[in-house]
């Protein structure tokens, strides 16, 4: 049994203990947990050609998203991750943003973000990465995140750099896409970070 000698920086169940919060950020949008009417708009959106090629894993069928929905419930209730839909005012689904990897001990965790193609160009992202740091980094406990995404993927870095996540380093041949192995970009954003001016 491994000893740990400092405590942890978020004590174990104090995320569980409460619903997984609801998140909003400005243009209304409002992030909340996946209900099994979301499941059409999920899949829709792995029919986009930018969201196959930068994402692996992708569901075949609306029942497969449900158990996928049932599965980031678990992961909150385990405090292993978290996945809210992106929306506006809680209604129509913009995006996905998602925490996961979560080590509770060194208070750090990795972060993951889709946006339809109908809503690209807008700063959804953005803004949704910007108040899901503010909620990590501040009530919830977290001192570090971070995400990576491939060299290739421009319009992710942006998304990252303008929620105020630092470029750290390229992970070489780090991930396998469809089309071979890729470089991986690594940002960051930690507690005590000066937040972005305005994450548009």
């Amino acid at each position: 049994m491994r000893t740990i000698t400092t405590p942890a920086a978020i004590p174990a169940g104090s995320l569980a203990a409460h619903p997984q919060p609801l998140l909003s950020a400005p243009g209304d949008l409002l992030m909340r947990p996946w209900e099994s009417a979301d499941a059409a708009a999920f899949l829709s959106a792995y029919q986009d050609p930018a969201i196959q090629r930068w994402h692996t894993r992708q569901p075949r069928s609306e029942d497969q998203v449900r158990e996928w929905f049932d599965q980031y419930r678990q992961a909150w209730a385990q405090e292993t991750g978290a996945s809210w839909a992106v929306t506006r005012g809680g209604g129509e689904v913009l995006g996905r943003l998602a925490i996961g990897s979560l080590n509770l001990d060194d208070g750090v965790a990795g972060c993951a973000y889709w946006v339809l193609p109908a809503a690209r160009g807008a700063g959804v992202a953005s803004r949704a990465l910007n108040a899901l740091s503010e909620w990590a980094l501040g009530e919830a406990g977290f001192h570090r995140l971070q995400l990576d995404h491939s060299t290739r993927n421009e319009a992710s870095c942006r998304v990252a750099v303008k929620a105020g996540f630092a470029l750290e380093g390229t992970k070489r041949s780090d991930a396998v896409h469809a089309d071979g192995r890729h470089d991986m970009h690594l940002h960051a954003r930690i507690r005590g970070d000066e937040p972005p001016a305005r994450a548009v």
